[in-house]
């Protein structure tokens, strides 16, 4: 008997040649789709959006998950945010092992090794998106704004580096008062904000050039400590 799978030529094929089946032919898979600055984004909001309303979905926290990342990451984003013991980054925007690529320190204050971190993010890791993440009630604004009327120096030289970074932001805001106001720190603390992203998109050219050429957007937002949720109020590129 011929096998069907041989015999070419009863359909009209080639004498002597072999006929796959079509269940073995390989279909290959289409091409992901990129994750651009806009789609990281949505991601973000989307986990932060979970963890207001109390429905965490706790991805990627996984043994396997683990293991899957054991030869290398591809994180979704970079944050580089305050170290405040309240900012936990995976948990507030609900992701997990390999998502983020975290770089913190107090006050969110830019530096060279930021600025470094920063860009290995976008040149080695490719991610789309940085997002600058300062909150209310922050210890190294309330220091900054105290500093300009008292004193006592701070408690070492460093810390008093970090201060002297915070500053402009209070003098900023200081300059707005209507007469007789009062300053408020969450003022300050956008304006610190806004002068981060500033500061890392001015003093990187690679990060500036990832922006120029779309590939990459900085989003400065503020984190409400009370309620959870993260509002942007700076954008420098596009989502």
């Amino acid at each position: 008997m011929t096998d069907p799978r041989t015999d070419t030529a009863s359909e009209g094929g080639v004498p002597g040649t072999t006929a796959v089946p079509v269940a073995d032919l390989a279909v290959p898979s289409p091409p992901a789709d990129p994750l651009t600055p806009g789609r990281a984004w949505e991601r973000m909001k989307a986990g932060n959006e979970r963890f207001v309303t109390g429905a965490p979905q706790h991805p990627h926290q996984d043994s396997d998950r683990r293991a899957l990342l054991a030869g290398g990451q591809e994180p979704v984003a970079a944050l580089f945010g305050c170290a405040d013991s309240r900012l936990a980054a995976e948990i507030i925007f609900d992701v997990g092992l390999g998502d983020l690529f975290v770089v913190r320190n107090a006050g969110q204050v830019v530096g060279d090794t930021v600025i470094a971190s920063l860009e290995y993010a976008v040149s080695v890791l490719g991610v789309p998106l940085i997002v600058v993440l300062g909150h209310d009630s922050c210890g190294a604004v309330a220091t900054a704004i105290d500093s300009l009327t008292s004193d006592a120096p701070p408690g070492s030289r460093f810390l008093g580096d970090l201060v002297d970074m915070i500053v402009p932001s209070v003098r900023r805001a200081t300059i707005a008062l209507e007469p007789g106001a009062v300053l408020d720190p969450r003022a300050v603390g956008a304006l610190h904000i806004q002068a981060s992203v500033e500061a890392l998109v001015g003093r990187s050219a690679l990060i500036s050039a990832a922006v120029a050429e779309g590939r990459l957007t900085v989003v400065g937002a503020n984190y409400a400590l009370a309620d959870g949720r993260v509002d942007p109020s700076i954008i420098i590129g596009r989502l």
